[in-house]
């Protein structure tokens, strides 16, 4: 009977060890998809950030040249400015003339 007794305990053993394996075994599972849903998010993170900078870099290029165009429109307004002011100082001349 004794016999019959510990083989009682040992399957109840059995059972238990199996149950908190059964356990870990799930909990693991849960926490490899935890990490791993965590990593993808950390991907499209970094994916977002590269995005970004890139766009950054677009968003600086285009200021670059709109100030460069600027001074090239300001120089432009210069040289046209002086030539109204000859034109206007070659008409006073002939009419100054034409009199």
């Amino acid at each position: 009977m004794a016999a019959g007794g510990a083989a009682e305990a040992q399957a109840r053993f059995g059972h238990s060890v199996k149950g908190l394996l059964t356990e870990k075994v799930t909990s693991c599972g849960t926490d490899v998809i935890a990490l791993t849903k965590q990593v993808l998010k950390g991907s499209r993170s970094a994916e977002l950030l590269g995005q970004a900078a890139r766009n950054m870099v677009l968003q600086e290029d285009a200021i670059l040249h709109s100030e460069d165009s600027l001074r090239k429109m300001a120089i432009i307004t210069t040289h046209l400015q002086y030539h109204v002011e000859q034109s206007s100082n070659l008409r006073d001349q002939l009419s100054h003339l034409l009199k």
